[in-house]
């Protein structure tokens, strides 16, 4: 069967599907980062032959990727103008553009750690309306001033707080899950000497990595400042990894990116992936120098010395794990040496330091699975499967030099 043919099937419900009478859910990805978000979501569809699993790519602005991640997954997509005109019993999104042309109900799930971006477009705002993070806006989600998902999943009861404030017309499907994030990387701890292993760093060497969302505030829209500092970093003790958000890649390409990168090749400094899976790299570190972007934010659940590179105050909430951090951490300076920074951050950093940004990203740790399943199989008017949800492990990393920076004109994408 070709894979024209089977996308078909998949929208037609045809008789010549082997497992039919399904509940048929739509996974809309619209992004490479809310790919992987969802991908929390709908690995708990598995192993239920009750349930068909349909994926669609929406055009998006950072779409470049997603396909290919999809694939990579074993993923065949459907055109998004046939989701639209097919009908569904649940649609799962990280994104709002488009889903309110869907026939299904949706269940919209937040991405990122703690609601930190400001809305950008502040064209429908009324005069004097506080600008809200997108997830907690009304204008992302009302539709035509009424509430377009079935359901909302936020990580923490306090996002419930300020919905009440932004758009108390939501708070009625708005359910409280956790992260999948926090749960991966808390019980991935106890597996740091392992991935350091997979990662190939030797005994007595330091990882530090570099973290950084998308925009012109990021650390990647400032790299050309940090990147000589990172370079003279002493190469026997010190390895180095650039996680740089997937809207990096898609905004600019994957050439242009790793373009940009030339001078990291020959000087040890890896550049993941963005389809990579990050979580082990980041429990793997011993600093992370960061913005005020999510990757960052999860940092301090581990035991890495935390860094800031300089970043924004009037674009990101200040109730957020990020405005935090900010007056917390120690921010680097381009009139030192790093090494020595990083020394003296290692030598002032505590255990549990920031116990207290961590608290912010999740108020359900460890539940996000289960309490995800039961928001979707409740919608699904389905009982749950009698076992607990199927959550694979974090994979072990590749070796550093695999991701390290290539020629841009041989890159593999």
């Amino acid at each position: 069967m070709s894979v024209k043919t089977t996308k078909s099937a998949l929208i037609e419900q045809g008789r010549w599907l082997t497992v039919q009478d399904c509940k048929r859910v739509l996974v809309v990805a619209h992004t490479v980062t809310f790919a992987q978000r969802l991908r929390e979501a709908f690995c708990l569809l598995e192993a239920d032959f009750r349930i068909q699993v349909v994926f669609t790519a929406p055009p998006h602005a950072f779409g470049d990727g997603v396909s290919r991640y999809l694939e990579s997954l074993g993923i065949a997509t459907v055109p998004w103008e046939e989701a639209r005109r097919a009908e569904f019993d649940l649609a799962l999104a990280a994104g709002s553009r488009g889903v309110h042309e869907l026939r299904a109900p949706v269940v919209r799930i937040s991405h990122g750690a703690g609601h930190i971006k400001l809305l950008t477009d502040t064209s429908s705002l009324k005069p004097g309306e506080k600008r809200s993070p997108g997830m907690l806006s009304r204008q992302h989600l009302l539709h035509e001033g009424r509430v377009g998902p079935a359901a909302i999943v936020y990580a923490h009861e306090r996002d419930l707080d300020e919905l009440a404030q932004s758009c108390p017309e939501a708070l009625p499907v708005a359910h409280v899950v956790g992260d999948p994030c926090v749960d991966r990387i808390v019980a991935g701890m106890s597996q740091r000497e392992q991935y350091r292993r997979a990662l190939g760093l030797d005994a007595g060497q330091r990882l530090v990595i570099v973290t950084s969302t998308w925009g012109p505030t990021s650390t990647f829209g400032r790299l050309d400042a940090l990147l000589p500092q990172l370079s003279q970093l002493p190469g026997g003790g010190y390895r180095v990894a650039l996680l740089l958000h997937p809207n990096v890649f898609a905004g600019h390409g994957a050439w242009q990116v790793r373009s940009w990168l030339a001078g990291c090749r020959g000087r040890g400094i890896a550049v993941v992936p963005p389809e990579a899976d990050w979580q082990a790299p980041l429990i793997a570190a011993d600093w992370i120098i960061g913005d005020h972007g999510s990757l960052t934010a999860y940092g301090t659940l581990t035991d890495a010395t935390m860094l800031l590179t300089p970043g924004p105050r009037r674009e990101i909430s200040a109730y957020s794990p990020a405005a935090l951090l900010a007056t917390l951490a120690p921010v680097i300076s381009p009139a030192y040496p790093l090494d020595e920074q990083l020394r003296y951050a290692a030598e002032w950093h505590r255990p549990g330091q920031y116990k207290q940004v961590a608290s912010l990203l999740s108020s359900a740790p460890g539940q996000f699975h289960q309490r995800m399943r039961a928001v979707i199989y409740r919608l699904l008017k389905l009982g749950e499967p009698a076992y607990a949800p199927l959550v694979p492990p974090l994979p072990l990393p590749p070796p550093l030099e695999q991701w390290e920076a290539v020629d841009p004109g041989v890159a593999q994408r």
